[in-house]
């Protein structure tokens, strides 16, 4: 059980990282890239936001595979990547 605590918490940690990575990308980055003529802001922080996309969906397979999710899920985690608060939400739905 100690096992499935780790991979949750890990999951979790990252999935919030992702969430707030792109939420910073959409509306702290992006506007300074296009308002402010300050692209170099979108290039680290979504350099950032892509380790911590892959990270979120490679520890993604452990919540499948070693928690049991079931495995219609694979959608909600999925989709929850893409959408800003998504993985807020993911997070307070199945992982608290």
């Amino acid at each position: 059980m100690q096992e499935h605590a780790s991979v949750i918490q890990r999951f979790r940690w990252v999935a919030l990282l992702e969430g707030l990575s792109f939420l910073v990308l959409l509306f702290v980055a992006m506007p300074l890239k296009y308002w402010a003529g300050m692209p170099l802001m979108v290039k680290y922080t979504g350099w950032a936001h892509g380790v911590l996309f892959i990270s979120y969906i490679v520890l993604a397979v452990p919540m499948f595979t070693r928690v049991k999710w079931p495995a219609e899920r694979i959608y909600g985690v999925g989709i929850a990547s893409l959408l800003p608060f998504g993985t807020f939400v993911m997070e307070r739905r199945w992982l608290r």
